[in-house]
């Protein structure tokens, strides 16, 4: 039985819930201290300014909430998502057409799943009020912490008549075994716990700015669940733009949540100019405003605010055995890879892992346990949070990184032919030769928990491989004098019979 303990989360979001689940499952005493309104209220605004933004909950979230080991809740939430199979990429072609283009995410037909945030988060919630042990303070700001007391200041700002004679908010003292930080990009537990720690920061903006539009829900057609959508719903729709892009991920209600993601300077420029929106659109997301009218188009492009996109890495991630942050406090991502959130639960489970190992090894081998069990574990805690930020800083930075690496991917490579050749034959090897364990990088991230830090050592390894067995096939007589006589007398050549032809064609060439 491990020792009882006093957890405080701060961050009620999807990250902070789980961890406080997790905490709540062993037992501890646990306390939630959230800066917004009830989450599940929907007027309340997230810290992001916006009220709909899907998320795509792939394998490692799934992973981490499955050894959350609440009955039902797995169930409970991935009966709400949608899956997302592939990319759907839009475009006009040299003809004028436009055209739509399936990309399957993984050749085993694996997807990932489209899920509403706030139903996500009321989930997670609602879980944690079921259970004696827990706690949850919404309107509460943390002003203060100290890691070495263990003790934490907060303002409780629920109503404007409980302010104090100077039009402060009341603020009360909270006492903790353990502080988990969950609360954002711009963490205040971090900021207090960089005071106590040697905390290497950085953070650093893309010159891309985003701005959320909808696609709305189509009148249904006879018995046909799919009719309420515009466009297919198992895909994540893309039209990229070299620069810059525009997506849309699929709603229950039929809806598409939609971003534009755009370089700040041609965000000035169409804000200048908001009636010449429709044509930017005409010219580089073509068929986009035969689904959102033009008037909404621009009216949602006036109304929602245009925000920025930060990566934020720092290390340690943890103070002695008093203080650790999770999720976006600890690695905030550009969201192009679709794993913030995914990486935020996975830290959960890998944290809770590290705890679980030091205090099973503490219950048999301490000489504290018997004599003082707070000393015991703070010991453990301590061991178990170095632990935890050694192994957990390189991998959450390692995709921190490649969120940044598929943005490019996402709006200008998915045309290329040099990646859907690499990707082809990746994933031909993988089915063909699985004895070899090869992957694309996409399914390696999406599909599994592999390390982050392994996944991109086997990906260059992998792309180096083929670089050079493309090389050698190029080099060999053979394959030069086939490619001599195919210029020569191309009209001969085999078409869709001949293996080029096969792979040309699977291409889409």
């Amino acid at each position: 039985m491990h020792h009882k303990q006093k957890i405080v989360v701060v961050g009620a979001g999807p990250v902070g819930s789980l961890a406080a689940l997790y905490a709540a499952q062993r037992g501890h005493d646990v306390e939630i201290y959230e800066l917004r309104p009830d989450l599940r209220d929907p007027s309340t605004v997230p810290l992001n300014f916006t009220k709909s933004i899907n998320l795509a909950l792939s394998e490692r979230g799934i992973n981490a909430i499955r050894h959350a080991a609440h009955p039902k809740l797995l169930d409970s939430i991935l009966e709400t998502t949608i899956p997302m199979k592939g990319r759907m990429i839009h475009g006009r072609g040299l003809d004028g057409n436009l055209y739509e283009t399936s990309q399957d995410y993984d050749i085993h037909g694996r997807a990932i799943l489209a899920i509403d945030r706030a139903g996500l988060n009321k989930r997670l919630l609602d879980a944690l009020e079921e259970m004696p042990n827990v706690k949850i303070f919404f309107n509460h700001k943390l002003t203060g912490a100290d890691f070495r007391k263990c003790q934490a200041w907060f303002e409780a700002e629920a109503r404007p008549a409980n302010r104090g004679d100077h039009g402060r908010a009341p603020e009360i003292q909270v006492g903790f075994d353990l502080m988990i930080g969950a609360d954002g990009a711009h963490s205040a537990v971090r900021y207090h716990m960089m005071k106590f720690t040697r905390m290497n920061y950085s953070q650093e903006y893309i010159d891309t700015l985003w701005c959320e539009f909808r696609i709305a829900p189509r009148e249904p057609r006879g018995n046909d669940p799919n009719s309420k959508f515009a466009i297919s719903p198992n895909h994540l729709h893309i039209w990229p733009g070299k620069e810059f892009m525009f997506i849309a991920i699929p709603s229950e209600d039929g809806s598409f949540t939609c971003t534009l993601f755009l370089p700040a300077a041609y965000f000035a420029q169409l804000e200048g100019n908001p009636s010449s929106l429709p044509a930017f659109f005409d010219k580089h997301f073509p068929g986009v405003t035969d689904l959102i009218a033009p008037e909404a188009l621009i009216q949602s492009f006036n109304t929602n605010p245009h925000l920025p996109l930060i990566s934020i890495k720092c290390g340690p991630h943890h103070f002695e055995g008093s203080g650790v942050i999770i999720g976006d406090a600890a690695n905030a991502m550009v969201p192009f890879y679709g794993q913030g959130m995914n990486t935020g639960l996975e830290s959960v489970r890998v944290l809770f892992s590290a705890l679980d190992k030091f205090a099973d090894a503490a219950e048999d081998n301490s000489p504290l346990q018997t004599t003082d069990p707070g000393a015991a574990s703070s010991h453990q805690r301590s061991l178990a949070l170095a632990e935890f930020s050694s192994f957990r800083v390189p991998d959450v930075q390692a995709v921190i990184n490649l969120a940044l690496e598929n943005y490019i991917e996402m709006r200008s490579s998915v045309l290329s032919p040099t990646y859907r050749i690499r990707k082809f034959l990746e994933e031909r090897i993988s089915v063909y030769l699985p004895s070899l364990g090869w992957r694309t990088k996409y399914s390696r991230v999406s599909f599994g928990n592999e390390r982050f830090t392994d996944i991109v050592k086997k990906s260059d390894r992998q792309g180096k491989l083929l670089m050079r067995g493309l090389v050698a096939t190029l080099c060999s007589p053979v394959v030069a004098a086939g490619l001599i006589y195919w210029a020569r007398w191309g009209r001969r050549w085999p078409g869709p019979r001949g293996i080029l032809g096969r792979i040309f064609g699977h291409l889409g060439w």
